[in-house]
C-alpha cells in the first residue's frame, strides 16, 4: 500500500518528532471509533480517552495531514456568521448558548498546550484588518453585537492604531482581539495525538475508511484491511471525508486555500512588517491572512478555489497581494508553497449531528477551523459521555445542501464569490 505523507509545507519541514503509526489490519472492537486524526478527531479522542473510554482513531494518511496540519495557524474566535444571523437561525436561547462558546476553541488550545507541554510556537493576539469604511462600520457593529453577550477583549483600531501592528498604509482600521493568537498547527496536532495516546487511545495511520454502517446500535467502520465495531462512531474527516458517507457529502463543499512562506526576514524587516508579532486577516470575502513564524519568516495565505482544485502555481497566485501590502518583500525568496482543502457549508456555520443512534459527525467550519474544531471536539466528547446540551444546539441548526447538487455547486459558488469580491473592491 502506498504511504501518504505530509504535503511539502513549512510545517512538515519544522515538525516535532512523531512516530509513524501502523495501519489497521484485521477486525477489532472498541468503545469509540473516530474517523479523522485532525483537530476535531484528536480532541474528541483525547477527551473521551481521559474519561476512561477505549478509543481508536483512524486516518487515511498521517496525523494532521489535512487542514489541521496545513492551515494558516491563526486562533480566530467566534464563527463565520454574525451573531444576529445565528439568533435568527436558532433563537435567542440558542444564540446565547453559542455565544458562550465564542472563546472556547482558543481556550481549549491554550489548555492543551499548558497541560501537555505542547511546543507549537503559541503567540497571543490577532488583528482583523479593514480596507474600507464599509468594513469598518461592519466591524464596529459586530463588536457592539457581541459585547452584551459577554465577549470582550476586543479593541477597535483606527487607521493610525492598526499601523502600530501592521506595517502598511493600505488599511482603514480594524480590531485587535486580545484572545486571538497563532500557532504551528501541525505541531499542535502532533502534541494532541501524543496526549491522546498517553491517555490510552490508539491511532492507526494509512487507514482509509471505505464504508460506515451506522444504522445498527453498534456501528461498524470498514477500512481497506479491517474493520472497527464500536459503541460510538465519530466522523471527523471534514473536507477529506469525500463520498465515504453519502448522507453528508451534499452538505459541504471543499474549497482550496493556498499558503507561501518566505525565507527568514531580517530583524528590521520583521519589526517593520509586523511590529507586535500579531497574526492578521483582512475583512474581504476572499481574504488574505499572514503572520510571522517562530523563525521570523512571513507566512502569507489566501485564495479560494471552490471544489478543492489545486492552483498551478501557489507563489504566482499569492505573491502579488503580499507585495502590494509589503513592497519590501519583492526581493525575498519564497521557500515553501502549498495548498489544501477546507470545508464550507451553505450557511457558513458548522454542520453537526447524528446518523443513526450512535454515530456523530462534525465538520464544515468554513474558515474558522482551528478554533471551531477544538470547541467541537470537546462538545462531541461531552455528547458521547452523556451531556449533549450544547452539541444539540449546533445539531438543531438547519443544514441545506448546496443548490444545484455537486455538478452546479462549484460554478454557482464561484459566481457568488465574484459578486461579494466586487462589493469589497467597490466598498459597498
Amino acid at each position: 500500500m502506498q504511504q501518504i505523507e505530509h504535503t511539502g509545507s513549512y510545517y512538515a519541514a519544522t515538525a516535532n518528532a512523531s512516530p509513524e503509526r501502523p495501519p489497521l489490519s484485521g477486525d477489532i472492537e472498541t468503545d469509540v471509533c473516530v474517523v479523522g486524526a485532525g483537530f476535531t478527531g484528536l480532541v474528541t479522542g483525547l477527551t473521551l480517552a481521559e474519561r476512561g473510554y477505549k478509543v481508536v482513531i483512524l486516518d487515511a494518511a498521517r496525523v494532521g495531514w489535512g487542514a489541521s496540519g496545513r492551515n494558516g495557524g491563526q486562533i480566530i474566535n467566534g464563527f463565520s456568521r454574525e451573531i444576529d444571523y445565528i439568533e435568527d437561525t436558532v433563537g435567542h436561547d440558542g444564540a446565547m448558548a453559542l455565544a458562550s462558546l465564542a472563546l472556547e476553541g482558543g481556550n481549549v488550545i491554550r489548555e492543551h498546550t499548558a497541560k501537555y507541554g505542547i511546543q507549537c510556537d503559541l503567540k497571543h493576539g490577532s488583528v482583523l484588518a479593514a480596507y474600507t469604511e464599509k468594513q469598518m462600520k461592519d466591524i464596529a457593529e459586530t463588536i457592539a453585537l457581541w459585547k452584551p453577550l459577554g465577549r470582550g477583549g476586543i479593541d477597535l483600531l483606527s487607521k493610525s492604531d492598526i499601523r502600530e501592528h501592521v506595517g502598511t498604509d493600505k488599511y482603514a482600521g480594524g480590531w485587535l482581539d486580545h484572545n486571538g493568537g497563532h500557532i504551528h498547527p501541525l505541531n499542535l496536532a502532533l502534541g494532541e495525538a501524543a496526549a491522546a495516546e498517553a491517555a490510552g487511545a490508539t491511532i492507526y495511520e494509512q487507514t482509509r475508511v471505505t464504508r460506515v454502517d451506522h444504522q445498527s446500535d453498534k456501528p461498524v467502520v470498514h477500512t481497506e484491511r479491517g474493520s472497527v465495531t464500536a459503541r460510538y462512531v465519530v466522523l471527523a474527516g471534514n473536507a477529506y471525508l469525500g463520498k465515504t458517507v453519502k448522507e453528508l457529502y451534499p452538505k459541504i463543499l471543499p474549497a482550496s486555500t493556498q499558503i507561501i512562506v518566505t525565507e527568514p526576514l531580517s530583524d528590521a524587516m520583521a519589526k517593520e512588517i509586523l511590529p507586535t508579532d500579531m497574526c492578521v486577516e483582512d475583512a474581504n470575502y476572499v481574504l488574505d491572512y499572514f503572520r510571522l513564524t517562530a523563525d521570523k519568516r512571513l507566512l502569507f495565505g489566501g485564495g479560494t478555489v471552490y471544489g478543492g482544485e489545486d492552483v498551478a502555481d501557489v507563489e504566482k497566485a499569492l505573491r502579488p497581494n503580499m507585495e502590494k501590502l509589503f513592497p519590501a518583500t519583492r526581493d525575498l525568496k519564497v521557500d515553501f508553497g502549498w495548498q489544501g482543502n477546507i470545508a464550507l457549508t451553505w450557511s457558513r456555520l458548522p454542520h453537526v449531528g447524528r446518523l443513526g443512534k450512535s454515530t456523530y459527525f462534525a465538520h464544515g467550519y468554513s474558515g474558522h477551523g482551528v478554533t471551531s474544531s477544538h470547541m467541537m471536539g470537546r462538545l462531541v466528547g461531552a455528547a458521547v459521555h452523556g451531556d449533549a446540551s450544547l452539541f444539540d444546539v449546533f445539531a438543531g441548526m438547519p443544514a441545506r445542501s448546496f443548490p444545484g447538487g455537486q455538478m452546479l455547486s462549484v460554478p454557482l459558488s464561484t459566481i457568488g464569490c465574484w459578486w461579494y469580491s466586487m462589493r469589497d473592491k467597490l466598498g459597498i
